[in-house]
């Protein structure tokens, strides 16, 4: 039957790519990534079939059971891996392919400008995707083959395949096996590229002023003093100070 050799593919699966999992009969009774993976199936089943609020209903039972939000709409290829599971959220037009992995809090969700009934809003996950724990993928977006999200990345815009990506909003650091040095703050697309930018130039600036101006050679040597002072205070005072024992 199909739907047994799905579940032994699945099994296997998750015995391959998780260090933690001991046995085939532990995966099955103790993995609830898997579980909402077989629970999602029967719920999109339904939904395609018109039974959607029923579907709703079960995909919100397997969410209390396994700290695992998928919405019935959403397609899911073959051998997914939720490992931990908890928090994590699929939207309803969410695409994931295969041999993805998800780690505990990823979400796969919209970003609320423009949605509407009818319209992807949600990501893709092409084959064989690894996105971290906290990672969050918003939007109609596509994450290409290969590629790898780090944990708690923001992605808002497509991401080429055999790349990674990480940062607040998420920047290519690899890609191709190859590091991407960022030379332009403007690529990063931080919310204070701009204040970088115009500390850089100010800096510019100031060095163009100094000229030839040395900075003094002890000014690190005295901090370092300084610091070592205050180590040495605080080795002074644990002897009187509890510093937090038992809290």
């Amino acid at each position: 039957m199909e739907w047994l050799s799905r579940i032994r593919e699945d099994i296997a699966s998750v015995m391959e790519r998780d260090p933690a999992a001991q046995s085939g009969l532990q995966v099955f009774l103790c993995s609830p990534g898997l579980h909402a993976v077989w629970s999602h199936r029967l719920n999109h089943w339904l939904w395609r079939r018109g039974w959607r609020l029923t579907a709703r209903l079960l995909s919100q039972t397997t969410r209390f059971w396994t700290g695992v939000e998928i919405h019935p709409g959403a397609l899911l290829g073959r051998r997914l891996l939720i490992d931990h599971g908890m928090g994590v959220v699929i939207g309803e037009t969410a695409i994931v392919g295969n041999d993805v992995t998800l780690y505990q809090g990823v979400t796969l969700g919209g970003t609320g400008s423009g949605d509407g009934h009818g319209r992807k809003r949600h990501p893709t996950l092409c084959n064989c995707v690894f996105v971290g724990n906290n990672a969050n993928i918003l939007g109609d977006i596509t994450i290409g083959e290969n590629s790898r999200v780090g944990a708690g990345s923001v992605v808002l815009r497509d991401v080429p395949p055999n790349s990674t990506v990480v940062g607040v909003p998420a920047h290519i650091i690899y890609r191709n096996g190859q590091r991407v040095l960022i030379t332009d703050p403007h690529e990063v697309k931080d919310p204070l590229s701009d204040a970088l930018i115009a500390l850089s130039e100010r800096v510019e600036h100031l060095e163009s002023i100094a000229g030839g101006v040395q900075p003094s050679s002890h000014t690190f040597r005295e901090e370092e003093q300084e610091r070592e002072a205050y180590r040495q205070e605080v080795e002074l005072l644990r002897d009187y100070v509890s510093m937090g024992e038992g809290i």
